[in-house]
């Protein structure tokens, strides 16, 4: 059972999903360059342009195939992306808005015209990582702008009744280092937490329930039976001893 109850602060979740994302190591952007009077700069740009390969099994929805080849400019571990003409450009901690104003301004040093000249920058994917109690683990990438946690989780396959809903994790990179956070996805209050929208490099890790660790069953007649069945073993094994 997901969404129980109703969400509690609307005003926090539109400042979270309003908040832009900022590029991080490993991320893969696409640079679209489109102009009728510089095809020299848009061929440049073409011929120049990097392949990632992806890692996930499924073509549907903007998912990636395993074999697919994501076309793009990746984040160095040293927050650059090369480019033609203009060399190592940093945008570590940029926004696409950001990386493109930026971009448009290192154009103008090479080509004086920049009215005729379209720039537009954007995030190929995002991956994420996801780990513990569903069908599919490993690295996934979904070919959307934003996806929400729900969303990550059925790429995976779903969470079995062996998976505990309530306390999913997530481990996010920050400024600071790497940050936890916990979110139910039970209740609705999952709208207001800070990780319902995933982020590149996200890393989601779907704990067992209690029951599976003791290995008394998923539902309550599950463990009941079992319990039973450890009872009757024990009564059995008496009854025999006795007997000898």
């Amino acid at each position: 059972m997901y969404l129980n109850g109703d969400p509690t602060t609307k005003t926090t979740i539109k400042k979270i999903n309003d908040a832009p994302y900022r590029l991080q190591v490993d991320d893969v952007i696409s640079i679209d360059i489109k102009s009728e009077k510089n095809e020299k700069l848009v061929a440049f740009f073409k011929k120049n342009v990097r392949t990632t390969n992806t890692v996930n099994n499924n073509t549907d929805q903007g998912y990636s195939n395993q074999d697919e080849r994501i076309e793009g400019y990746s984040v160095s571990k040293h927050g650059t992306i090369r480019l033609p003409y203009i060399g190592e450009m940093n945008v570590l901690g940029y926004t696409t808005k950001e990386v493109r104003l930026k971009l448009e301004q290192e154009i103008l040093k090479y080509f004086k015209d920049l009215g005729d000249i379209f720039v537009s920058v954007d995030l190929t994917g995002i991956k994420y990582t996801i780990i513990g109690e569903v069908e599919s683990t490993g690295p996934k990438v979904i070919f959307q702008n934003r996806i929400t946690i729900f969303d990550a989780v059925s790429f995976a396959g779903d969470i079995p009744l062996t998976g505990d809903k309530k306390n999913i994790e997530v481990w996010r990179n920050s400024p600071s280092g790497p940050k936890r956070y916990l979110i139910d996805l039970t209740e609705a209050s999952a709208f207001d937490s800070e990780v319902f929208y995933i982020l590149p490099n996200d890393i989601i890790n779907v704990k067992p329930l209690k029951q599976k660790s003791w290995g008394t069953g998923t539902t309550g007649l599950q463990s009941l039976t079992t319990i039973i069945s450890v009872f009757s073993l024990v009564t059995t094994t008496i009854l025999l001893v006795r007997n000898l």
